[in-house]
């Protein structure tokens, strides 16, 4: 947690290029920092390396290192080092575990890295670090699809489970899905998000999500207006959409 602090200063970026002594297998052959911290991440979920801890804040951490170009390169670079893995492939698949901290961590420090459109290519790739799928199935539940639908979906989407369980944080939903529109900033992310069938989802996702919030969502009291508190509501929401429209913010 306080990485993830300090982590908020540029003089964090030092520990791209911070080397230290290599800590012994099996946890990181790696002499660079930010590498063994990563790798601490990965191994030491759940309590497999320190039973007293499972790192997960460290998700935290990588996200708002993400919010420089600096480190967003290293994510997405193979390094020699680490057997010219991509650091963010091993993040990635982080995105439906049980820990609410380690998915909300996971999905910001995936969409800050997708503010990189330059990486647009290597992140969609399927022979690359293949990102889509694990963006795509926190979004989905126990829907089915028409086979219209499923043809082109990635084969992780495909074929899911009767009681799959679609993402409960609304606020990493929503990340997901802005990561989804970062996509799209290219012709090429666009042809490949039609292709990979990532509409139906997201119409899927928006269909039952918004059946939650209407019935979740608190009634008019006893005597108010109802067109009265819609007008006032559709106004503000109005507003804070244009707010968000303004500027977009690759911050946790």
């Amino acid at each position: 947690m306080l990485l993830a602090n300090l982590a908020k200063s540029d003089h964090a970026l030092k520990l791209l290029s911070l080397q230290r002594k290599s800590i012994p297998e099996p946890l990181s052959t790696s002499p660079y920092a930010i590498t063994q911290l990563l790798d601490l991440f990965v191994k030491g979920a759940a309590g497999s390396y320190n039973p007293k801890a499972d790192f997960n804040y460290l998700s935290y951490f990588f996200a708002d290192m993400a919010q420089h170009p600096e480190a967003r390169s290293y994510f997405v670079t193979e390094h020699k080092e680490d057997d010219n893995v991509v650091p963010l492939a091993k993040i990635i698949v982080f995105t439906e575990h049980k820990s609410v901290v380690r998915r909300r961590g996971v999905a910001s420090t995936i969409k800050n890295v997708a503010f990189s459109v330059e990486a647009h290519g290597r992140l969609l790739d399927p022979r690359d670090i293949n990102l889509l799928p694990y963006v795509m199935l926190p979004l989905m539940g126990p829907e089915e699809y028409s086979n219209e639908d499923t043809e082109g979906m990635p084969e992780e989407c495909q074929l899911l489970p009767p009681d799959k369980e679609r993402e409960g944080d609304l606020e990493i939903l929503k990340t997901h899905l802005e990561t989804l529109l970062l996509l799209t900033t290219t012709r090429e992310g666009r042809e490949v998000l039609r292709e990979k069938k990532v509409y139906p989802v997201v119409r899927e996702c928006h269909l039952r999500i918004r059946v939650v919030q209407v019935i979740m969502r608190d009634e008019p009291k006893d005597g108010e207006e109802k067109g009265h508190r819609d007008e006032k509501a559709e106004s503000e929401n109005a507003a804070e959409e244009a707010d968000s429209d303004e500027e977009i913010v690759d911050v946790i």
